[in-house]
Formats: structure tokens, sequence, C-alpha cells
């Protein structure tokens, strides 16, 4: 399978660009919808926001899933001081220290948009002993608004309020082949996915089984996946590979986790995607991520009855400043499209 680096890209790029943190996706979920149907796929949401293609396969007599999730981590405004300060909840498990002095967009909920920073509140050396040891929580933050505000009347006034969400500039760069940004997790992989589905489009191949791909908008807050259509017999979520510690997962690899947080995914749906890995000379690591659930740890949770998978590309740094390179995201997408015209 030769992938269209330059549709891979530029699609990559863009979903990036898009803030989407969980529960404010609809923006990027549009460009995927038009996407999927720009391909000749079918494309409909769920009633919580996720998105199912459908691409039909030899055999309609089975049904599989590829899962990926768009959303992303981020923050909401917790309250607004007297002074007009903005204090922040967390959406998602972002690493906390990494957005001091990070840019963000706040946008109302009628559509309107203003730019900030995330700071401590001990900002400046010059005024603040300490500025450099004070921990970077939360509670000793907020968000420096890029207007003129003296008050919380002033911020109310410009239409921000709570609950308003508050979107982490991802500083997506492109370099020798490695792509630097936040949110790789998991927009790398929903790229992944597209780029093979490009590819089978192009080429008009279909997959063995008519194989459905959920999109889904919630799972960095842990409920993505839990619901999906019901004739999928087995699913695999395409989610990042972590990098570290004792893990043998790298930059270039694409990852085929056996066992995390919710326990062993299942033996024999691993076990084959370690021979197709094999056979088609991919790049490869198995480990077992302690810190970590997916998609399909949300459906299992759910009830739904299926055989569960979890592959991505290995990302240095998850949830925060995020690195992967091209091997890793070629290795991933040539296993998914190994996995889906296999019998």
């Amino acid at each position: 399978m030769q992938i269209n680096k330059s549709y891979f890209w530029d699609f990559l790029s863009n979903i990036l660009k898009t803030d989407s943190p969980s529960g404010y996706t609809k923006k990027v979920m549009q460009l995927i919808e038009q996407q999927a149907l720009a391909l000749g796929y079918t494309f409909e949401y769920t009633h919580k926001g996720n998105g199912v293609i459908t691409v039909d396969g030899i055999d309609s007599s089975k049904t599989i899933g590829l899962s990926a999730h768009v959303d992303t981590l981020g923050a909401m405004i917790r309250s607004i001081s007297s002074s007009g300060a903005i204090k922040f909840s967390l959406v998602g498990g972002p690493i906390v220290p990494t957005l001091d002095s990070e840019y963000c967009t706040l946008y109302t909920r009628e559509g309107e948009s203003f730019t900030g920073t995330f700071i401590s509140n001990a900002a400046a050396m010059h005024v603040h002993k300490e500025s450099s040891t004070l921990p970077r929580t939360p509670e000793n933050m907020e968000v420096r608004l890029d207007a003129v505000v003296k008050s919380k009347d002033d911020v109310l006034k410009l239409g921000l309020q709570v609950g308003d969400f508050i979107c982490i500039d991802p500083k997506t760069t492109l370099v020798n082949d490695f792509v630097k940004s936040r949110f790789l997790d998991d927009k790398a992989s929903v790229a992944c996915i597209f780029g093979v589905l490009e590819y089978l489009s192009t080429h008009d191949i279909k997959p063995q089984y008519t194989t459905k791909v959920v999109i889904s908008s919630y799972e960095e807050v842990g409920h993505g996946a839990a619901h999906i259509p019901n004739d999928i017999e087995e699913l695999l979520a395409v989610d990042m590979g972590c990098i570290g510690e004792d893990l043998s997962c790298t930059e270039y690899d694409v990852s085929i986790c056996a066992k995390d947080s919710s326990g062993p995914y299942d033996y024999d749906f691993t076990s084959k995607l370690m021979t197709l890995a094999k056979a088609n000379s991919l790049k490869y690591a198995v480990d077992i991520y302690p810190y970590y659930g997916s998609d399909v740890s949300a459906a299992l949770r759910a009830g739904n009855n299926l055989k569960g998978a979890l592959i991505g590309p290995g990302v240095h740094a998850s949830h925060g400043m995020e690195r992967t390179h091209y091997q890793a995201l070629e290795n991933t997408m040539q296993l998914v499209y190994h996995y889906i015209i296999s019998k």
C-alpha cells in the first residue's frame, strides 16, 4: 500500500489546528464528515456527537470496527475573579506544568473568540520570590485574557462566562518527517485511518468485511466509544503508543498494546495483529500500558459484546508537547490496512 503522503499531512495539519476539547468537537467533526463524504463513504452522527463512517466490504456477513478519537484535552472557565482574572477547570488530563505560558483561545456560547495565556499566579521573576518554585496547578494559575478587562463585569460584557471552553494552542510543526504538536493523541490516529480510507477510495479497494469507523468525541473523559453500532463484532482502537520507562515502543513503531489499565486485550485478536505486522515487515512493538485506557476499554465497560484490540503510532511525551515520526504513522497505516483486508 502506497499512502498519499501529501493528503495525509494536509489532513493531519487541518484537524490538529481545529480546536476540539472533549465536548466541543462540532467544528472538527464537520471537517471529518466532509472528508468522508468526499471519499465516497457514508457518514452519520450518533446522539452524543460521535461520527460513524461505513465502508462496504467484500463480505457483508460480518462487521468489524475501527475507532479513533478526535477530542482533545483542554479547559473550561471555572470562575472569574473580581479583578477579571479567569480561573480554569481541566477537561481531561493535560500535564498542568506544561500549560504555563501557553497560548489559548476562549470561545463564547455565541461563537465569539478571544485569545489568552495560561500563567502562574507568581508569573514575574522581578516581583514574586516564588516565581520559579510555585507549583503549577490550576489553583495557582489563571488565564490572562488579551482584552482590556479590569473587573468581572468587563469579562462578562465580552460574552465570556463560566462553562465556556478554553482551547490550548497545539503549536503544530512539521520538520524532517517529525510532527511536533499537542493532541497527536489522538488526531494522529484519526489521520492514519483517513490515510487508509483515501487509499481504498482512490484504488477502488474494499475491505474484507463491512467496516465501520467510529470517530469518538469523549474519549479523553472516559466514555468515547461506550456506545457503538451493535453489529460490530470486533473493534480495533487506533490510539497513541506510549514511550518511556521499560517500554519498547519508539517514535518509529506501531505499538500493539497487550494490556492497559482496563485489563488484557483479546488474545487472539492481538496475536493476529502481531502476525500481520511481522508478515508485512512492519516495525512494531508490543507493550503494556498501566496508566492508559482506550475506546475499546469504554466499549467493553459499557457492555458491548465484542473482541477488542489496541494499536497506534508511538508518541513521545503524551499529554504534553507530543512528537512522533512519519515512520510510526506509516507503520500504523500499513497495519490497519492489512487488518481490514484480511480474513
